[in-house]
């Protein structure tokens, strides 16, 4: 306390001291009191104070004006606030045509046109723990030329299911199962030959049920999937195709004349090992490369045999609606066989042998996703 008592003035300490300050200098006499009539004061001391500057500033005080000199129109439709999701949803469809017309050509030729459309479906799940992607693509193309009738170029039904778990949400293999389903839309020729069709919808149908593992990486579109136990069931639901053991079903029993005593098999049942492969990335700017490929051997039949479904396509984007697609497709199967022969009695003379299968396309279209 009297530290701080260094500051206090002169008149301060007198007046602390109950000395008048007007007797400064004067001797005065301190009249006798007693104790219990002794008067007591509360004195404040207040610490030094720092006066605070005040620096008075200017403003300046303008009239705000508004302009859209600057302001650039919407070259894309505003999106409406959705609420997030776990699915990822994609409903695409593409169609791409060709066409070649000829007047006065002496070189010659005839007028045609070609035709593909492509619907795509994905319902994709993902979060935490699970996975499950399911999609459905359906492809139809045909070409009509001049002179003749037209002709089937394309045609697939294909939907996939694939559910997938993980321990922890660090790792990238999941525990999987997978279903597969394919067949077609029309009955398919061996052109010019239109009265015998060689396949037709559900004949061949193939369905794939298994389990096994997939690695899939974050944030890309890689998925492989590895299943040492896989059902594959082959359906032939035509009675004259099935008769005839085609896609590898039993075929039917005949007598002597043809005629047939017991029909054929409609379903054709496998078991065994199955290797899929899915991945898409870029190359280049606006060039996507992806694949699509299926290997599949049986334990019961001829293991060791690899049956192989192998797509391959370059996307080449022109815009968000126009691009250019260059897709090769390879399909070996070894109950898929050709050149077979019959005599006029049905008697089989040559069943025919497998063969490698490839199909290969180019064109450019319009691809809206909605």
């Amino acid at each position: 306390m009297w530290k701080g008592m260094k500051y206090l003035p002169i008149w301060g300490l007198l007046f602390l001291l109950g000395i008048p300050v007007s007797s400064f200098g004067q001797q005065t006499e301190i009249p006798e009191k007693t104790a219990d009539t002794t008067q007591m004061d509360t004195i404040v001391i207040r610490a030094e104070q720092i006066p605070i500057k005040i620096i008075p500033r200017g403003v300046s005080r303008t009239n705000p004006q508004i302009s859209f000199n600057q302001t650039k129109p919407l070259t894309k439709r505003k999106k409406r606030f959705r609420v997030p999701s776990f699915w990822e949803v994609i409903n695409e469809f593409d169609l791409q045509l060709s066409e070649v017309a000829f007047v006065n050509w002496n070189a010659g030729g005839d007028n045609a046109i070609s035709a593909l459309g492509k619907f795509l479906f994905e319902r994709n799940y993902k979060f935490r723990y699970f996975q499950w992607d399911n999609s459905m693509e359906m492809r139809f193309g045909w070409n009509a030329q001049e002179g003749r009738q037209w002709r089937k170029t394309d045609d697939a039904i294909r939907m996939s299911s694939t559910l997938g778990y993980r321990r922890d949400t660090i790792s990238n293999w999941y525990f999987s199962a997978k279903a597969n389903f394919n067949t077609q839309f029309a009955n398919g020729y061996k052109y010019p030959d239109r009265t015998t069709p060689i396949s037709r919808f559900m004949a061949p149908g193939y369905l794939f049920l298994g389990g096994g593992i997939s690695y899939i990486p974050e944030d890309k579109k890689f998925n492989l999937y590895l299943s040492p136990l896989t059902f594959k069931g082959t359906f032939v639901l035509d009675e004259n195709l099935a008769n005839q053991g085609a896609f590898g079903v039993q075929p039917a029993v005949l007598d002597a004349a043809g005629n047939v005593l017991v029909p054929g098999e409609t379903l054709y049942t496998e078991l065994g090992i199955l290797i899929t492969n899915i991945w898409e990335f870029p190359i280049a700017e606006n060039i996507t490369y992806d694949h699509n490929l299926a290997l599949y051997t049986d334990y019961l039949n001829n293991f060791g045999n690899i049956d192989i479904d192998w797509q391959v396509r370059l996307k080449f984007q022109v815009n968000e609606f126009i691009s250019a697609t260059l897709m090769a497709h390879i399909i070996y199967d070894d109950d898929i066989l050709f050149d077979r022969e019959e005599a006029d009695d049905g008697t089989l003379i040559d069943p025919g042998a497998p063969r490698i299968q490839l199909r290969q396309q180019l064109g450019i279209g319009v691809t809206y996703r909605f």
